[in-house]
């Protein structure tokens, strides 16, 4: 691929990742304009996931570095009868999340035939799932000014927030940061709360398909395919630029506003896809 396909590729990919808008939708259909397909995509869709998450390691590297700390205080809490430190309390809202979206994720790389993944990953389900998902948003955004932030979240709630990961893991286009921070802010969580977990429950998901990505990636040569480790390498790179803007960004407009201009993204893409696909010949 040339290095302008690639910077193209992975500043959608830095951009949309934290975004409630869909990365994956997103990067399937830059792929698909530039005829990446199959393996290649999803690879290169993979390993991109490494830029931006070191993105998000850096900018909430106070919470971070919190719940590394509090996983301490998880290991040793049978062990005594102290309460849990703030940090403590993170990781485990964190841990228990993570379940089921790591076993949507398995599901789908080594259970679900071949066909059936080219399925879902159809323009049609980009293009349906960005309205549908689009519109629960607004709807869970709409419901009125809540104010609850990641302290006063339970057990259950953080489980929750984290199995709806299974849903985006299957679908493309559903937004795994959009559906979570929907179900957040179903909830009663503070816009700019709901961005945060979201972001702090996607690591592990987003590094573990960062690791399959370059694993993969590793030893492929041209002949093997259009996409090479080193592509893979320039793609994290500059995904981890624009993620960085994309979080700053982000953060600063849910100070101000609503989700409303990420949902009315969304509709219009979606309408786009579905109008437009045939005539550019994406459907």
């Amino acid at each position: 691929m040339s290095l302008l396909q690639l910077t193209i590729i992975a500043i959608v990919q830095g951009v949309t990742e934290w975004l409630p808008i869909s990365s994956s939708g997103h990067v399937l259909l830059a792929s698909s304009f530039f005829g990446l397909e199959g393996r290649d995509e999803l690879l290169i869709n993979a390993v991109s996931n490494l830029g931006t998450l070191a993105a998000m390691l850096i900018y909430f590297r106070s919470d971070v570095w919190a719940a590394t700390k509090g996983g301490l205080d998880l290991v040793a809490a049978p062990f005594n009868r102290r309460s849990l430190s703030p940090g403590g309390r993170l990781a485990l809202l964190i841990l228990i999340s993570l379940p089921i979206g790591v076993l949507a994720g398995a599901a789908y790389e080594f259970i679900l035939p071949d066909a059936l993944q080219s399925a879902l990953r159809s323009i049609w389900t980009v293009a349906l799932a960005t309205i549908g998902f689009g519109l629960l948003l607004w709807w869970a955004d709409a419901r009125g000014g809540r104010d609850k932030t990641i302290s006063d979240m339970t057990l259950a709630q953080a489980t929750l927030i984290g199995a709806s990961q299974a849903v985006a893991a299957l679908v493309p286009g559903t937004s795994r940061s959009g559906i979570t921070m929907t179900i957040a802010r179903a909830f009663g969580y503070e816009r700019t709360e709901a961005a945060r977990f979201s972001m702090l429950i996607g690591a592990p998901l987003v590094a573990a398909a960062g690791l399959f990505g370059l694993v993969g990636l590793m030893g492929t040569t041209p002949a093997d395919g259009v996409v090479t480790l080193q592509d893979g390498l320039i793609v994290a790179g500059i995904a981890f630029l624009s993620g960085l803007a994309s979080i700053w960004a982000l953060m600063a407009v849910l100070r101000r506003m609503s989700f409303l201009p990420f949902v009315v993204y969304r509709l219009v893409l979606g309408v786009a896809l579905i109008l437009g696909g045939p005539i550019f010949g994406l459907i």
